[in-house]
């Protein structure tokens, strides 16, 4: 047996442990995440090779270990402990925030409420951006079926059980049928495979600083794709890239929870949250994330 690859992470006090689990816990058919006991189990691929992703919550700590298939590869836990501390959301530097808003009229006692709250984030850019593609105009129910079945068709197991999600090196692999079958549109399945083949040439590159500079030039890339517009990149560079500044204005839970804040009676439609965001730049998408979580704790 190979021996097992292991880190440690200190969480902050106020960490949530519980959203971080729903977040992985959506899908109840757990063919390629499980979710028991302060414990996430997910399949991912690792330099090519299916692994197993532990990641064990306890008190103030993550315990993370890592399990791969195949041949010994070149490893470094360094390697491990920046994609906990990415998945974690440790990254955000939400205390920095939270001091700034805490006091505000508007958002303040929610902001006091959920302090500690932070984006989850997928395991790479891509599981994010693919996530983003499927997820677009459709109800979270139906995104996480599409989603399972993605993931069973390109079929990558690792020797645990679970289904690793793919990266673009497999998805490219498949045919626009495939995918369609899957329950993608024929528009997703034709942007999905797109941005796979873009990546594959080089034209592509979701690995990027986040700096303001490179978040607009990749803003700029994928908008280019047709099948892709600003809420896929905006989600896919919150959940991808831990970015706290996109404008999720077209999300409709974010316009349903902001007109609860703000004990609106009329709808509160894109063009008014797109503005009422704008004044807490640079952190639009963490208070969107904040009013996401006052309906679920796995939704945002």
């Amino acid at each position: 047996m190979k021996p097992s690859h292991i880190a440690e992470v200190i969480l902050p006090d106020n960490y949530h442990m519980r959203d971080f689990l729903a977040f992985h816990q959506r899908d109840e058919k757990c063919i390629s995440e499980i979710v028991q006991q302060g414990q996430v189990k997910k399949g991912i691929i690792w330099q090519g090779n299916p692994a197993l992703l532990t990641i064990s919550i306890e008190k103030n700590k993550a315990q993370v270990q890592l399990d791969i298939d195949g041949e010994s590869l070149p490893y470094s836990k360094d390697h491990l402990s920046v994609l906990a501390t990415h998945m974690l959301g440790l990254l955000q530097p939400v205390e920095v925030f939270e001091e700034q808003y805490q006091e505000n009229p508007t958002i303040g006692a929610l902001i006091s409420q959920q302090a500690g709250l932070r984006i989850y984030q997928s395991a790479s850019p891509f599981e994010a951006l693919s996530w983003a593609i499927i997820g677009q105009q459709i109800s979270v129910s139906a995104a996480v079926s599409i989603r399972r079945r993605f993931i069973q068709t390109v079929g990558v197991k690792h020797t645990s059980g679970l289904m690793c999600h793919p990266t673009h090196q497999e998805v490219i692999q498949c045919t626009e049928q495939d995918l369609y079958q899957c329950g993608f549109s024929m528009g997703k399945a034709k942007a999905l495979l797109s941005v796979c083949q873009l990546i594959d040439s080089g034209k592509l590159n979701l690995s990027i600083e986040n700096s303001e500079d490179e978040i607009r030039s990749l803003t700029n890339d994928l908008l280019s794709i047709k099948g892709i517009g600003i809420w896929t990149v905006n989600y896919t560079l919150l959940r991808g890239l831990n970015y706290l500044n996109g404008s999720l204005h077209g999300d409709v839970a974010v316009r349903r929870n902001l007109q609860y804040l703000l004990k609106q009676e009329s709808k509160v439609d894109a063009a008014q949250t797109e503005k009422w965001l704008a004044g807490f730049s640079p952190w639009k998408a963490l208070v969107a994330a904040h009013l996401w979580r006052q309906q679920s704790s796995s939704g945002y």
